[in-house]
This record gives C-alpha cells, structure tokens and sequence, in this order.
C-alpha cells in the first residue's frame, strides 16, 4: 500500500465531508509539462489528482528546479491555499497527462468558516498531508546527506 493513501481525500475525510467538498469542484485537465503553480506565488486553488502525475518542486537559484515529490491519483495538490499569507511554498508540473478536480480556495475557506465541523474536518485532513510530506522530506535529505543513510539511528 502506497504511505499516502491514507491521505488521500478517499480516505482521509468523512463521506459527508467529502462529497460536500466534491459538490463545489470542477473537472480540469492538463497536458505533460504545464506548470500548476510556481513558489512564491498565489495559493488561490487546489486539485485532487484523479489521474496522472504531478511534481512538487522548490526553486534554487541557478540550478533547476529538484522534485521534492511526485503526487498521483487521489492525492491532494497544494495545502497553502489554506494557511495566510496564501502563497505557495513550492511549485508543481504536471509529469504526465493530468485529470483531476479542482477547487477554488476561496470558496472551500468560506464553507470551512460557516461549517466548523466540516472546516476541522478539512484542516485535519491537509494537517496530515503536511506532517506526512514533512516527514518523507526528512527521509529524503537523510538519504542524501545523512552519514548512514534513513536506515541508521539517530
């Protein structure tokens, strides 16, 4: 079982909760190559992969950009649409064709604000998709400059 799958929005928020935020979404797709959103940026939508496969990168002055991640179906893309200032902490290209459901970050805040139920419900679910990108970044950076490599001890 792929680590995120927990995450994902399948999994991670109640069924209620779930088709009511799929209520408000709209079906886009993306050719290979198409750069979703850029560092530093807008945080004003985010996506649920339904097919395909997105790279999350971080912007390093002149080099290119490393993948940090890669995201696929069922994954969420993009969590700073939901934390002030509203701007993106990283940038995302699609690798492959893309489908996926996209939500306007706007609206979604105002639904979490009027339904703190549902609002908790969200916050829990893109909490936990941040703690388990932070820690796979963990696992990354130990593996490249760690002595031992993620597999040793502290």
């Amino acid at each position: 079982m792929n680590p995120s799958t927990a995450l994902r929005v399948n999994h991670a928020l109640p069924a209620a909760h779930r088709e009511r935020l799929l209520r408000v979404c709209s079906d886009v797709r993306f050719p290979p190559g198409v750069r979703l959103f850029e560092e530093g940026g807008h945080a004003d939508r985010f996506w649920i992969v339904r097919d395909g496969i997105v790279a999350l990168d971080l912007h390093v002055p002149g080099r290119r950009a490393p993948v940090v991640e890669t995201l696929g179906e069922g994954d969420l893309v993009g969590w700073s649409w939901l934390f002030e200032p509203y701007v993106w902490q990283l940038g995302a290209e699609t690798l492959t064709a893309v489908h996926a459901h996209e939500f306007d970050a706007a609206a979604v805040r105002l639904m979490c604000r009027d339904d703190p139920e549902f609002g908790r419900a969200v916050e829990h679910w893109v909490g936990r998709v941040l703690a388990h990108r932070l820690g796979a970044a963990r696992t990354r950076l130990l593996d490249l400059y760690g002595p031992t490599g993620s597999g040793g001890g502290r």
